[in-house]
């Protein structure tokens, strides 16, 4: 009689590496042969999108929670939330709060002219007729873009000119230092009022104006700043591999003094509004038949005694825009300052 072999068993069977099943058992095989490294080009195909997944989702993780931190810190700020509801209060009376009048600000009422509030004029009227309600809404709106303007305007540019030459050194610092601490001994306000007197007090120039002579200080600070993070390893890193001053500026430097930037540009905020006031004060800012703030304040001073309505409407406006800015910024230093209070204990 003769002995046949046994059969081979399922996992003694030679398997055909080309059959769809070797391809889609292979992970959940515990026998099967795992392809050598760089023979398929398996381990290396495959393994791309887990990779990239894997190191991709840490930095976006690490992003978020940053923004978070922040935020937490911000909210621990309760004078910083009052200062922010102030504020979004404040820009939504400025968008919106025309919408609840029948006067324009230029409009003229003949038959109120000096009223006291009243159920028809809110704010009651000026010696011309004008509604104040009106006045004040067009006025903040006008007060709020000059100073969003200007404090935009001066942070970016003190920004890079300050960076730029913490950067370069040598020279090229000693030439924009140079020209900051000239422009910092100029008469800034002979200039204002030539050019209000030329120009018959258009806001557009006011912008134009406050920027270029109010960037300088802020630029000096940056300078100093920016010098020390000129030394770090990956600032070195990024001008070996041959990238472009201004891309490290950018990328590499401005990213590190963020907190200082958000900080001075809601500061300006509050500067640029108290300094357009006491521009308008003096007759040299914005003037008839536009308004700001500050020109309203002007124009009630003269008659605080007799319609009194003329000035504590503006004032109160102004007061809670400059308090509110001022609370804001606070509460972004210590949230954007790791070494503060707040920030320690989140």
């Amino acid at each position: 009689m003769v002995m046949m072999p046994p059969e081979p068993s399922r996992n003694d069977r030679p398997r055909d590496p080309d059959s769809k099943r070797f391809r889609d058992g292979n992970a959940h095989d515990p026998t099967a042969t795992a392809p050598i490294m760089g023979e398929t080009g398996g381990l290396l195909a495959d393994g791309v999108g887990p990779v990239e997944d894997s190191m991709q989702t840490p930095i976006a993780r690490r992003r978020l929670g940053r923004a978070g931190l922040i935020a937490r810190r911000f909210a621990r700020h309760r004078s910083a939330l009052v200062g922010l509801v102030i504020f979004v209060i404040l820009v939504c009376f400025a968008l919106f709060g025309g919408l609840f009048s029948t006067y324009s600000y230029t409009d003229t009422d003949f038959l109120a002219i000096g009223f006291p509030p009243s159920s028809g004029h809110w704010f009651g009227t000026n010696d011309a007729g004008n509604d104040l309600y009106a006045q004040v809404v067009h006025g903040l709106q006008r007060s709020l873009v000059i100073a969003l303007s200007v404090s935009l305007g001066t942070t970016v540019i003190a920004a890079f000119v300050g960076a730029l030459a913490a950067y370069f050194g040598g020279w090229v610092q000693r030439v924009i230092l140079g020209v900051i601490y000239l422009l910092l001994v100029v008469p800034t306000f002979l200039i204002l009022a030539l050019i209000s007197n030329k120009t018959g007090g258009d806001w557009r120039w006011l912008i134009v104006v406050l920027t270029l002579t109010g960037w300088m200080m802020l630029a000096r600070i940056i300078h100093s700043m920016a010098q020390s993070i000129r030394e770090r390893d990956y600032v070195s890193a990024a001008r070996y591999l041959g990238e472009p001053p201004l891309t490290i500026v950018a990328r590499h430097i401005l990213p590190n003094l963020a907190s200082l930037l958000v900080i001075n540009f809601a500061l300006g905020v509050v500067a640029t509004v108290l300094a357009e006031t006491g521009l308008s004060f003096l007759g040299l800012g914005v003037k008839i038949p536009d308004v700001t703030l500050g020109a309203l304040l002007q124009s009630g001073t003269g008659a605080l005694f007799a319609s009194p309505w003329l000035f504590y409407f503006p004032a109160a406006v102004l007061t809670l825009l400059t308090v509110s800015l001022a609370l804001i910024a606070d509460g972004l230093r210590d949230a954007l300052d790791p070494t503060s209070g707040s920030g320690a204990r989140a």
